[in-house]
């Protein structure tokens, strides 16, 4: 495993992060998470990112992931680690469970700090930015977890460039300089190339990608089709089946062809693709199993891309 730093601060990230989004729930095989979360480590994976309402149910991942250090991370271990958590989507009903206000953010970090059975995050997270809490009490928030040692860096997630550049100076400001933005990016996916890869690079933060593979579609799931265990074919799933166009079919194939002369997988050639730009700290995966997660760390066998292999992915995604 390669580690890169995280913007222009002291800690390093894997190339490669762990996600705990997906298959860490109540509803998921605790075994089967434990297994993956032992491997990931065992390879080199230190980041292992949540959410308070990461499931489901909202909540279970964080106290999934709880046992699975009491089981494997004891002592110094924890010092190994690099946890983070987030909250800014809907956790609990009524007016203090969702959004930005400090009394969401600060009481939801402690919920997860006792799910997690742990005394601090290394990231504390605002998950999205608030339009009707004013900026400088959300990032206040952020502060006062860093400064009570309940986390050790702050950062933010979905927030566009010129969110960023306010809440990034407000931080300066307060002495808790901003560490990380998590943004979804991927091949299909690329607002963060309007400006805010930018802003980050101008204010010294790092990046971590999400969805890097498109909730599966940047995968050799979807060649044929939407096969009947896939998200796409789950009403309840992040990828919709509309998504799953003719056209998007058509360049995943494309795609497919080029990963295979790389001697890659889709995958595998999705995620070196967003880790060619030195601006992204490290991408963050999701996992349903062992040998998936070996076959996406495989990825950092080749980084490299040629001119020629860079121009013909770009013809692709246009």
């Amino acid at each position: 495993m390669k580690y890169n730093r995280c913007g222009k601060s002291g800690l390093l990230l894997p190339q490669i992060s762990l996600g705990l989004w997906h298959n860490f729930g109540s509803v998921d095989s605790f075994e089967n998470a434990e297994s993956i979360a032992k491997v990931a480590f065992d390879k080199g994976i230190t980041h292992f990112d949540l959410a308070n309402n990461y499931g489901p149910t909202p909540g279970s991942a964080e106290s999934n992931f709880g046992k699975i250090l009491k089981n494997n991370f004891a002592g110094n271990l924890r010092d190994e680690l690099v946890i983070s958590t987030k909250a800014g989507y809907t956790m609990w009903d009524g007016p203090y469970g969702d959004w930005g206000s400090r009394k969401y953010l600060l009481s939801s970090l402690d919920q997860s700090l006792k799910r997690m059975q742990i005394d601090y995050v290394d990231i504390f997270y605002s998950h999205r930015f608030d339009p009707d809490t004013p900026l400088e009490e959300t990032m206040q928030a952020l502060d006062y977890a860093v400064r009570s040692g309940k986390a050790l860096y702050a950062g933010i997630s979905n927030y566009d460039p010129e969110q960023t550049r306010a809440a990034c100076e407000i931080l300066k400001r307060l002495g808790t300089p901003c560490l990380i933005h998590q943004v979804k990016y991927s091949m299909f996916v690329r607002e963060a190339e309007a400006g805010l890869l930018d802003v980050l690079e101008e204010k010294g933060v790092g990046c971590i990608a999400f969805s890097p593979l498109a909730q599966g579609l940047l995968t050799d799931k979807y060649l044929a089709g939407i096969p009947a265990s896939s998200r796409a074919s789950n009403p309840n799933g992040h990828l919709k089946e509309a998504e799953v166009s003719a056209e998007k079919v058509l360049k995943i194939k494309v795609l497919n062809e080029i990963a295979l002369e790389r001697q890659q997988s889709l995958a595998q050639m999705a995620l070196a693709w967003l880790l060619k730009d030195r601006r992204v700290s490290s991408v963050l995966i999701g996992a349903s199993s062992v040998a998936q997660l070996n076959a996406n760390i495989d990825s950092l066998q080749k980084l490299d891309f040629s001119e020629a292999e860079l121009s013909r992915i770009e013809s692709i995604l246009q």
